[in-house]
């Protein structure tokens, strides 16, 4: 028979039965979620690998919305038409349509193979193709402020993913009825402003409840989805001609995703605790270590990050931290954040600015090269195919370099190779086989710049904390993604070798820009504002 322990008076035969986090003096655990999920959940298991792919798919929602433009407002090829005088009043020598009769000539695939050949957006009016194509990112910009603030507060991370993909797939059908330019560029306005609010949610949804050690790499395999998004709909749209049944078919997907895939994912745990839903947090943690074939002891506790100095107790004060939890369950206190809070704070400030500026920076490229394609005079679905195959390599790169090298230098590096590849574009001409060459400094510069995109979205995630995170991604993409790429199409106007020297010098100031921002690498990722200021002042302290 077993002996009996005389320290503590148990039976050995229950010691596998008590929970490690409470002993026999009466102690209870408190920890933080990655400090949980370290420890007891597992940082990257069958659980958050199944809900991490289930959410990153939105991404490829967001490619579609986006890139369509490209194929529907694309300027088709013409010739001349023999019935109408033939050379005599068409010559096939001519570079554009402009000061030709009409009716001497017409377009390849006819009047509905794009939007500009059915409403003439040709010659004096080219200029509401740039014109639609910036409406469709300023409606992203005010989008991704709005739904990133909704998914911080009360809609929820999931909620927030839910909408957006309804709102999708109603202005996008709703586009391809559009019976004239003024009412195309609204209805794509209005899908840009749902768009504006697919990837943060998704990025956040998918990587909060990934631990520490594996959350940079998992966020920046992402990408990938986008990437292999692009390349789905150069498939989609070589197979749809007519732009409105493109939109049609690129929208089908968000309401297959509404309905086969939402309902199988989960809601943050980080975004449960900061409202006070601390019931919600801990069945969801537990879930995710009975998934991933571990076990959350019964004596654990969950809290923010503001309150981890109090993660080991006595006895003594048991009684009245349990008093404590159980008021606050039933207040069901809100940790809330906001852009406001974020400017306030001497440690926020600065790193929202600077994010803000780098991502405008990173934008003007990535979107820039993206449509320049139109100007590479080659297959346009080849180009596009070639450039979202361009960026999956370096996604796996800096993917395998983030961990070893950090997110502050691979951002620099990443940003100035693309800035090299730019400028030797800037310097080639586009005739002849040096057409060849432009096309591969134009795939080199988005090599390098998908990588520091991949980048900034985990690197900017993990410089604010849970509260205010999805409002400051929001606010990022705000100057960012958004505002870059309005400018973006009127750069690639200007033809020729300036839009590479244009995207060259946005590199080498968005690297200048990184050298001010603090390293995340192996630093916790903070719940709450005064986690954060605790957390960086007692590093400061520390290092000093």
């Amino acid at each position: 028979m077993p002996e009996t322990s005389s320290d503590s008076g148990h039976d050995d035969r229950t010691a596998p039965l008590i929970s490690p986090a409470t002993n026999f003096a009466g102690k209870v655990e408190k920890m933080g979620i990655d400090e949980m999920l370290h420890r007891y959940c597992g940082e990257f298991g069958f659980w958050q690998l199944r809900h991490f792919v289930l959410t990153s798919l939105a991404w490829a929602l967001e490619a579609f919305h986006t890139m369509v433009m490209i194929f529907a407002d694309h300027e088709p090829d013409w010739r001349c038409t023999a019935a109408q005088g033939g050379d005599s009043a068409c010559s096939s020598m001519a570079q554009t349509v402009c000061g030709l009769v009409p009716g001497s000539w017409e377009w390849v695939g006819g009047s509905g193979s794009s939007t500009v050949a059915e409403w003439g957006l040709v010659c004096g009016e080219k200029y509401k193709v740039g014109l639609a194509q910036s409406v469709f990112f300023a409606g992203c910009m005010i989008g991704a402020g709005i739904f990133g603030h909704l998914s911080d507060s009360f809609l929820g991370r999931k909620g927030s993913l839910t909408v957006v993909c309804v709102l999708n797939t109603v202005f996008g059908c709703l586009t391809a009825l559009s019976p004239g330019y003024w009412t195309y560029a609204l209805l794509r306005l209005l899908t840009g402003f749902s768009t504006g609010g697919v990837g943060i949610c998704a990025f956040v949804l998918a990587t909060e409840p990934i631990g520490p050690t594996k959350r940079g790499t998992a966020g920046l395999s992402s990408f990938y989805f986008f990437s292999g998004g692009i390349a789905i709909l150069s498939g989609i749209a070589y197979m749809f001609r007519s732009w409105r049944a493109l939109y049609v078919a690129s929208s089908i997907p968000s309401i297959l995703f509404l309905l086969t895939v939402i309902p199988f994912i989960s809601e943050s745990p980080r975004w449960y605790l900061v409202r006070g839903k601390i019931d919600h947090a801990m069945k969801l943690m537990h879930q995710i270590a009975q998934c991933n074939g571990n076990r959350l002891p019964d004596g654990v506790l969950l809290i923010l990050d503001d309150n981890t100095g109090k993660s080991s107790i006595n006895e003594e004060q048991n009684n009245n931290y349990k008093e404590e939890e159980a008021a606050a369950e039933r207040k069901e206190a809100v940790v809330s954040g906001s852009l406001m809070d974020v400017i306030r704070s001497p440690v926020t400030r600065g790193r929202l600015f600077l994010t803000a500026a780098i991502n405008f920076l990173c934008s003007v490229v990535y979107y820039g090269l993206s449509l320049n394609v139109v100007n590479l005079e080659t297959n346009l679905y080849l180009n596009v195919l070639l450039n979202a195959l361009a960026e999956m390599p370096a996604f796996a790169l800096t993917a395998l370099l983030l961990n070893k090298f950090g997110r502050k230098p691979l951002t620099i590096g990443t940003l100035w190779f693309s800035g090299v590849f730019c400028f030797a574009g800037s310097l080639v001409r586009n005739y002849g086989s040096w057409k060849v060459v432009r096309m591969v400094c134009g795939i080199w510069g988005i090599f390098g710049i998908a990588g520091t995109y991949n980048l900034l979205f985990i690197y900017t995630a993990e410089l604010f904390p849970t509260v205010v995170r999805n409002a400051a991604l929001g606010c990022a993409a705000q100057a960012a993604s958004q505002m870059g790429a309005i400018l973006a199409p009127f750069v690639v106007v200007l033809g020729g070798g300036l839009p590479f020297a244009a995207f060259a010098g946005c590199a080498l100031i968005g690297g200048l820009h990184t050298f001010y921002l603090p390293e995340t690498l192996n630093r916790p990722l903070y719940d709450t504002m005064a986690g954060i200021e605790g957390g960086e002042n007692a590093w400061r302290q520390g290092v000093s």
